[in-house]
């Protein structure tokens, strides 16, 4: 397996992007402390419209402040219920000011028709910590949707146990965190065990569904805090068996990014989208990475499997 960078672009005004989805004609990124969701291009990255997801007073300075922001660190597609797509944007969970999302519904090819509706998480959030190891915090990276479940990666942050992928059925979890329904999910979980970098193990950070397989990136950084920032050492991408499938954390082959030259690339990509299969195992990623001092890219990389 190789992901090799194809380029990289910078992403002025959006600060530390935490998660990217393609939806036909157009790429949709937020940020972990911004109360925006980006709009873009998808053939151009050409900067649209953003839509505002929530009212806020703390972002006039650019970035929400670490102890107040929502920490919006998953975005995926969903369908809805009048049969076109929403988009789901979720908190990490690791403080109580990070459990809630928000329900986008995209009416047209334009962000500007787009509807936002606030969702409270802690109904689900309580569920997936009751099936946390000790002594974990919830910390949720990444989500991603199949066509019948809506996976959920929390992110280990300076240990070697602790990513799992909680698997919670797509159409009953939608209507729970909707309060469409009282009825709490059965969730499943599966942990998985990931490459190391210099000694470092790295967490899971992005994830996406694609013609049956789930793209995934994993990110290492030098920290035990899951609020904290630490050194970022490099980033992997890769496909993962989403299927649970033992008690035991599963081992996962995941291809460290690299650039052309084939040297490492150490920034920390926090979400992945596929912008299209190229051939027999070959696929066109687009990835975002946040340099935890408010800077953002995309970088655009291939894949082979």
């Amino acid at each position: 397996m190789q992901a090799t960078i194809l380029r990289e672009i910078q992403l002025p005004n959006l600060p530390s992007a935490s998660g990217v989805e393609v939806v036909g004609e157009m790429v949709y990124i937020i940020g972990d402390d911004a109360p925006l969701l980006y709009c873009f291009d998808a053939r151009e990255l050409t900067a649209g419209q953003p839509v505002t997801l929530f009212e806020t007073a703390h972002f006039s300075a650019g970035r929400i402040p670490k102890g107040l922001k929502p920490d919006l660190e998953c975005l995926t597609a969903v369908p809805a219920p009048d049969g076109g797509t929403a988009l789901l944007a979720l908190g990490s969970g690791a403080t109580a000011a990070r459990e809630v999302g928000y329900w986008v519904t995209l009416s047209g090819p334009a962000p500007a028709t787009a509807s936002v509706y606030p969702l409270s998480l802690t109904p689900l959030y309580q569920l997936l910590r009751a099936k946390l190891p000790a002594g974990l915090t919830l910390n949720l990276e990444a989500a991603a949707s199949t066509a019948d479940s809506l996976l959920l990666m929390q992110r280990s942050v300076g240990m070697a146990t602790g990513n799992l992928v909680f698997h919670c059925p797509l159409a009953s979890t939608l209507d729970f965190i909707r309060h469409r329904t009282v009825r709490a999910p059965a969730i499943g979980v599966q942990e998985y065990a990931l490459p190391h970098i210099d000694g470092k193990p790295a967490g899971l950070s992005g994830a996406v569904g694609f013609e049956g397989q789930l793209f995934v990136t994993a990110s290492v950084e030098d920290t035990t805090d899951p609020v904290a920032d630490g050194a970022v050492l490099g980033s992997f991408v890769g496909v993962l068996d989403a299927q649970p499938r033992s008690a035991r954390p599963l081992p996962v082959a995941l291809a460290r990014l690299q650039r052309p030259d084939g040297q490492p690339y150490r920034g920390k990509v926090e979400g992945v989208a596929v912008r299209r299969r190229l051939g027999p195992g070959r696929y066109e990623l687009l990835l975002v990475t946040d340099d935890d001092a408010g800077g953002s890219t995309a970088v655009e990389v291939e894949l082979r499997v």
